[in-house]
């Protein structure tokens, strides 16, 4: 036979409810003795019964069990507190973020030349000082580069015309090198000596030739 379910409300019947409490209740402290031994949990359990009897249960004692409990519920009362704290003081940071995020819109505005209707002469006036000083400070930032950018082009020109005069000089020794090379000195002698040769072209006088008689 199928046992219908349980519909979850008060038993209006006293000894019914008796019955139940007491059946769920050993159940109940059964569940909490199993759960600390198989899971190594500390468990705690207070049941009071409809007439005002106390039944408990605690695996490492139950004043032990309740004083952690409750320094854990402070600790997590402290941070959460702390964090609706920040929480606050972030949504105060964001509202006073957007206030000067819309005051420089305007202001942007205002210093484009749009949205000008409502400005009073005041406030005209206090947009053109500070457009003339917005002014003076990007001329006076752009003449410093300028002057900046005209010595660094002055020190590259030094740079250049040391390098330019050492090549110079280095063109100069060379040419006056090629120059002694070219050049041989009048006290140096000829590598090849020069034989003077008696040499005639002709007949041999005849005094110097011999006849066939003297032979």
């Amino acid at each position: 036979m199928v046992r219908g379910k349980t519909q979850m409300k008060r038993i209006e019947n006293t000894t019914s409810r008796q019955v139940t409490f007491s059946k769920r209740r050993n159940g109940l402290l059964k569940k909490a003795f199993e759960l600390s031994v198989l899971c190594d949990a500390e468990v705690a359990l207070i049941v009071f019964s409809p007439r005002g009897k106390l039944c408990e249960y605690a695996s490492s004692g139950m004043q032990n069990t309740i004083d952690r409990y409750q320094r854990l519920a402070r600790d997590v009362q402290t941070n959460s507190k702390a964090i609706e704290q920040s929480v606050q003081n972030l949504k105060y940071e964001y509202a006073n973020m957007e206030k000067k995020i819309e005051l420089l819109e305007v202001s942007k505005r205002k210093l484009m030349g749009e949205d000008l209707g409502s400005c009073s002469i005041d406030e005209l006036q206090q947009i053109e000082n500070q457009l003339t000083q917005s002014l003076s400070n990007i001329r006076g930032r752009k003449t410093q580069l300028f002057k900046e950018h005209i010595e660094q082009l002055k020190e590259k020109e030094r740079i250049l015309k040391a390098e330019n005069r050492i090549l110079r000089e280095k063109v100069q020794a060379l040419q006056q090198t090629i120059l002694d090379r070219q050049i041989v000195p009048h006290n140096q002698s000829s590598p090849h000596t020069d034989v003077e040769t008696e040499l005639s072209i002709g007949i041999p006088e005849r005094g110097n030739v011999c006849s066939p008689s003297e032979n």
